[in-house]
């Protein structure tokens, strides 16, 4: 992935429905290099798919927020196997630091939350956690 495809990539996150035209236009290339740049980058799976951003005011009341959480014990990749599969994480990443995993949260309600918050905090091998929910976009 060279410049060209980052700059593409940074103007399809702004609006992914831009016509071809319009992203050469902005990006001062040809329309055909613009098209076989995002046909490349969908074929080798850079870009996954296109979606929709919505206004602050139109949320659809999803609640979303970031676990994150330090683990200890010996069954670590156990742990992990069965966090990868809890109803409600979004994603589960690894990370350095002070934190070992971060769980991104998205689930339909507060108590939603809070009952993941409360099992994961119960479960054997977590060390310690701290919750963070997502007021809105900065």
């Amino acid at each position: 992935m060279d410049d060209l495809d980052r700059r593409l990539i940074a103007e399809l996150r702004i609006n992914a429905r831009a016509s071809v035209p319009k992203l050469a236009d902005l990006l001062g290339v040809a329309p055909g290099t613009v098209k076989s740049r995002m046909t490349r980058l969908e074929e080798t799976g850079v870009i996954a798919g296109y979606t929709v951003r919505l206004r602050e005011d139109a949320s659809d009341g999803t609640i979303r927020g970031v676990m994150m959480m330090e683990l200890s014990g010996r069954n670590v990749k156990a742990l992990v196997a069965t966090l990868r599969k809890t109803l409600g994480f979004r994603a589960l990443h690894t990370t350095n630091g002070e934190w070992d995993l971060i769980a991104e949260v998205e689930v339909g309600s507060l108590p939603e939350f809070n009952r993941i918050v409360t099992h994961i905090r119960s479960m054997d091998g977590i060390a310690k956690t701290e919750t963070y929910l997502f007021l809105g976009p900065a």
